[in-house]
C-alpha cells in the first residue's frame, strides 16, 4: 500500500493507507495535470478557502447535494430529498453504496460530525448564511438513521439547497478518522472518486482514483451525478506564472489550463490548443470600505462610479468576451433585465463637482491588488488611470494574495480590486456583501432596507417575486455606491488535443471524472 504524503520542505506527514485503484505491473498510472495559478490554502474543508482550494476539495469530498451544468441542484452524496413542514425541514436519503477513502460506509453519522465541526468553526465563511445572521437559522441536524439526514430550519429558505451545494461552502461528507485525538485535521478522508496521494506545497497535488468508488446513478452533470474516472492520477501542478501555464500546456507538462487570459486564445489556438469560453459568473468588482472616513461620504462614492468607465474596463480586459455589467445579476441568469444595466454614468466632469460637493481636498485613496490574479491587477491599474484623472489623489498598493484576501476577510482596505467566486443564484452573491457590518467584517452594505429585502428574497419561492426584490436591491446599491460592479468573467480553458471529454462550464471549476487521455 502507498500512503499520502503532505511535504512542507524537509518536513513530512505520512497519511494512513487507503484503498487504491489497481495499476498492472509495470503499467504507468495515466494521469491527467491541470495547471493551478497557485497553491491550495488547506485540505480541510471549509476553514481555509480560495478557488484553487475549492477545485482540489470537491475532487476528494462530496456533498449531499450539487451543482448540475444548467446550474439547477442535483444529487451527489444523498440520491433523494423531500421538503416538508412549510419548507422548513430537508430529509435526504443517502445513496447505496458510498464508503470513505478508508473503505468504511458512509451514513448520516459522518454527515451529521462534518456538519458540526463547520457550524462550530469561527473561520468558516459559510456560517453566517446558516446561523441565522444572514439567511435562514439550522435548528438542527438529525441522523435518525444511517441512510437518513434531517436539516431543520427555523423559517423557510428558496435558498437553502442552493447554499447547501455551495461551492464555496464545502459542506461535505468527511470521515472522523479525518482529525486526531485532539481534533486537528490531519488526513482528508473524503467520500469521492479521488484521494489525496501527495501534497508538495508550492509544487503540486496529487490525487489517486479510489478502487471501490461506487458513482451516483444519476447522469453526470457538473459536480453532481456520476463521478466516473477514466484516469488513475489527477495532479493538480503550481504554476504562478500565466504565460508558464500555457507554455506548459502547448509542451504537454499540462493537460488542462482553466484561467486563460483571453489575448492568448488565438496563439494557443494557432498552437493546436482546444480553447473554449462560455459566460462565466465569477464577479469583478471594486470593493470600497463605507466605513472609512473619507469613504463614508456618499458623495465620495458616487463620484469614483462616475469617473469610471465599465465598458472600457469589460472591453479592454475581457477582449469582448464579456461586457460591463454594473449589478450583482448575471445576464446569463433567467433574472437579468435591461434594468440591471442603469448606473451611474461615465461622467469625469459630474464626478469633479461631486468632489466639490463633498469637500474633497486630495486626501489620498489607497486601491488594493495583487498582481497573482492578472484580472484583479490589470482592473486596478486602470481604475487607477481613470480616478486620477477625476481628480482623485490614488496609491496602488500592491500586495500578495494571501495578505489581501486577510485584509478583505478582516475589511482592512479603503478600496480593493476584488473578484468573488461563482454563486449561481443572484441572492447568494447579494449575501456575500450585504450585511450587519458590525457583525460580519466581509459585509460591505449594512443598509437595514436591504438586509430586510435580501431576507424577504430568500422566504420566496417565486423567481418573479424574487427578480423584483433583486430589481429594488440594485436601486439602493446605484443610489449608495458601496460596491462597484464592473463585469461577470468569462470562463476561458484550454486543453491539449489529446484530452478527450473535456468541457468548461460557468462555475469555472475543473471537472475531472468523464475525462481520458489518448
Amino acid at each position: 500500500m502507498r500512503a499520502a504524503i503532505v511535504r512542507a520542505g524537509l518536513a513530512g506527514l505520512a497519511l494512513a493507507a487507503l484503498p487504491l485503484a489497481p495499476v498492472a505491473q509495470g503499467q504507468a498510472p495515466s494521469r491527467l495535470v491541470v495547471g493551478l495559478s497557485a497553491d491550495i490554502r488547506s485540505l480541510e474543508p471549509g476553514v481555509n478557502r480560495d478557488s484553487n482550494t475549492d477545485t482540489v476539495i470537491h475532487q476528494i469530498f462530496e456533498g449531499l447535494v450539487a451543482y448540475r451544468r444548467d446550474l439547477s441542484v442535483g444529487p451527489a452524496l444523498a440520491d433523494s430529498w423531500e421538503i416538508s413542514d412549510e419548507g422548513r425541514t430537508y430529509t435526504f436519503k443517502l445513496r447505496d453504496g458510498a464508503t470513505f477513502h478508508n473503505g468504511k460506509p458512509v451514513t448520516s453519522a459522518e454527515v451529521k460530525w462534518m456538519w458540526e465541526r463547520l457550524i462550530g468553526a469561527s473561520t468558516w465563511g459559510c456560517r453566517v448564511v446558516f446561523d441565522g445572521r444572514s439567511g435562514a437559522r439550522v435548528t438542527s441536524v438529525e441522523a435518525p438513521d444511517p441512510k437518513t439526514v434531517v436539516f431543520r430550519l427555523d423559517r423557510p429558505s428558496a435558498l437553502f439547497l442552493k447554499q447547501l451545494a455551495n461551492l464555496q461552502c464545502h459542506i461535505v461528507a468527511a470521515h472522523p478518522d479525518s482529525v486526531d485525538a485532539e481534533g486537528r485535521w490531519t488526513t482528508p478522508i473524503g467520500s469521492g472518486p479521488l484521494r489525496l496521494k501527495e501534497w508538495r506545497r508550492a509544487e503540486y497535488v496529487l490525487l489517486e482514483k479510489v478502487a471501490d468508488y461506487r458513482p451516483s446513478r444519476a447522469p453526470a452533470s457538473g459536480f453532481a451525478g456520476a463521478r466516473t474516472m477514466l484516469v488513475d492520477q489527477v495532479q493538480f501542478r503550481v504554476i504562478p506564472d500565466a504565460s508558464a501555464r500555457e507554455a506548459a500546456l502547448v509542451t504537454g507538462a499540462v493537460d488542462i489550463v482553466h484561467q486563460i487570459e483571453p489575448q492568448q486564445i488565438e496563439t494557443l489556438r494557432q498552437r493546436g490548443m482546444q480553447v473554449s469560453s462560455v459566460p462565466g459568473l465569477a464577479w469583478a468588482v471594486l470593493l470600497l470600505q463605507t466605513d472609512d472616513p473619507l469613504l463614508s461620504n456618499v458623495k465620495i462614492r458616487q463620484a469614483i462610479a462616475h469617473a469610471l468607465d465599465l465598458k472600457q474596463i469589460a472591453e479592454a480586459r475581457n477582449l469582448g468576451l464579456a461586457e460591463a455589467n454594473p449589478s450583482a445579476v448575471s445576464d446569463a441568469t433567467a433574472f437579468f433585465t435591461p434594468h440591471f444595466t442603469q448606473w451611474p454614468a461615465y461622467d469625469p466632469a459630474r464626478a469633479q463637482a461631486l468632489l466639490r460637493e463633498a469637500g474633497y481636498k486630495g486626501e489620498p485613496l489607497r486601491l488594493q491588488t495583487n498582481r497573482q490574479y492578472a484580472a484583479m491587477y490589470q482592473n486596478a491599474v486602470m481604475m487607477e488611470a481613470m480616478l486620477t484623472a477625476a481628480g482623485f489623489k490614488v496609491q496602488l498598493d500592491v500586495v500578495d494574495w494571501a495578505t489581501q484576501l486577510s485584509n478583505y476577510l478582516n475589511g482592512r482596505f479603503q478600496m480593493q480590486s476584488f473578484s468573488f467566486s461563482p454563486r449561481f443564484d443572484p441572492g447568494l452573491l447579494y449575501a456575500t456583501f450585504i450585511a450587519d457590518k458590525a457583525a460580519i467584517k466581509t459585509a460591505q452594505y449594512g443598509d437595514a432596507e436591504a438586509i430586510r429585502l435580501l431576507a424577504e428574497s430568500e422566504r420566496l419561492s417565486d423567481d418573479a417575486a424574487r427578480g423584483r426584490i433583486f430589481a429594488q436591491l440594485h436601486d439602493r446599491l446605484r443610489a449608495d455606491v458601496p460596491i462597484i460592479p464592473l463585469y461577470f468573467s468569462p470562463n476561458i480553458e484550454a486543453v491539449h488535443p489529446r484530452v478527450q471529454g473535456y468541457a468548461p462550464w460557468p462555475a469555472s471549476q475543473p471537472i475531472t471524472w468523464g475525462v481520458s487521455k489518448r
